[in-house]
């Protein structure tokens, strides 16, 4: 078989495989992991290695997103290299809580083998001398450079185990803005890439939804291990309604609003970069930071918040909502006012809880009244924009007016 064989026909309308579902299963996993790893430590080092065990599973996971937008999941080899990523994924997964003690170097081989591996076979299924194939090696290069890094660190432990892994991460998320940049080869253009632009917005929508669930997981995993009183009923019925609300403020229109961008947009590369790969690292940053604030309040609904615990409960919802600012912006130039106001509500929730200490279940309750009252002004009182407004800003956006 020809190993152009390997790649989807880029004129074929098609949507998420049911291997890219399966391969999904691994991040579950993997975000539970992470989830209980900022759990277990609730510091301000146990908040930055958190953070960067979660930018090392997404670009594992969105790397092979932008993959499979070009690989045929139905052909043998790509079948085969991508359950081989998977366990590779879910060895890195298996690592995470002590990616920064003894697990270090399998978390970190782990993380070099899907990348390396996966591009190597990205990059060689293409034909010669073709633009898939140069971009392929630029983007193979990048990762074989920042490998060292990831290496030495598993290696070095403590501080100096930050220092590298951060330089790594650095190399990693900068490739995209150079557009995988390498002197000695001819430059790659952002038109050489072709987005599906269904598959790949649905695939994006789908790790939302893994996020999501872990929110609905710790939620009930937690109310199990508690005597169902009123207090716990209560907690448990709040931690559900803000897991809805955050789904709410994603797919009520958020989510078709911006598969209509991708479709329309003329430089789909920039905009699956910028609204998709990074855009929504914060959206799911918060989404699993309100998963560890549910827990937080469902154990201990009736003390009020220390500190770090404090912190954490108030900046899921605070940060999900300003992740929306920077992909507003993007579009349009302006700001999701609605969401920001809200924000800077959940915020001064935070303020009002860290100085007069009401109870968990408050805090959360007050917090959980914030979401509902962007959604409610959003949904009830978008008539208030003006047709010229809303013209406009369908015009931006390129879809049509709701």
């Amino acid at each position: 078989m020809p190993a152009s064989r390997a790649r989807r026909n880029p004129d074929e309308h098609y949507g998420a495989s049911n291997l890219e579902l399966f391969f999904d299963l691994v991040f579950v996993f993997a975000i539970t992991q992470v989830s209980h790893l900022l759990l277990e430590n609730l510091t301000w080092r146990g908040a930055l290695e958190s953070a960067m065990v979660l930018l090392v599973v997404w670009w594992a996971w969105q790397y092979t997103t932008w993959a499979t937008n070009e690989l045929d999941t139905d052909r043998m080899p790509v079948r085969f290299v991508l359950l081989v990523i998977m366990m590779a994924c879910l060895l890195m997964a298996v690592a995470i809580p002590e990616a920064f003690g003894d697990k270090g170097l399998l978390f970190a081989l782990s993380y070099v083998a899907i990348q390396i591996g996966r591009q190597a076979f990205l990059t060689f299924s293409a034909e010669p001398h073709t633009i898939a194939r140069a971009r392929g090696l630029h983007i193979l290069i990048w990762f074989c450079f920042a490998a060292p890094f990831w290496i030495v660190g598993a290696l070095v432990d403590g501080d100096a185990r930050i220092a590298f892994w951060l330089v790594a991460l650095t190399i990693d998320y900068c490739g995209p803005f150079v557009t995988y940049y390498v002197p000695w080869l001819k430059k790659v253009s952002p038109d050489a890439w072709k987005i599906g632009s269904g598959h790949f917005a649905e695939r994006f929508q789908l790790f939302t939804i893994i996020a999501l669930g872990e929110t609905i997981v710790l939620t009930g995993a937690t109310t199990a291990k508690l005597e169902f009183d009123l207090v716990t009923a209560l907690a448990f019925m709040a931690a559900f309604v803000s897991t809805a609300c955050l789904w709410w403020l994603y797919f009520n229109y958020m989510a078709t609003i911006l598969e209509r961008v991708l479709d329309e947009a003329e430089d789909r590369t920039a905009i699956g970069r910028d609204i998709f790969t990074y855009g929504h690292i914060g959206i799911i940053v918060g989404i699993i930071l309100c998963a560890v604030g549910d827990e937080i309040i469902l154990t201990h609904p009736k003390e009020y918040l220390h500190t770090p615990e404090l912190v954490a409960v108030v900046a899921g919802p605070s940060l999900y909502l300003l992740a929306f600012v920077p992909t507003r912006w993007r579009l349009t130039h302006g700001l999701p006012w609605r969401r920001v106001s809200g924000a800077i509500a959940c915020i001064a929730i935070g303020v009002f809880a860290y100085l007069v200490h009401p109870p968990a279940l408050v805090t959360g309750g007050l917090l959980l009244l914030a979401l509902i009252g962007v959604i409610s002004h959003e949904y009830f009182f978008r008539w208030q924009r003006s047709d010229a407004e809303e013209l406009d800003l369908a015009r931006k956006l390129n879809v049509e007016t709701r």
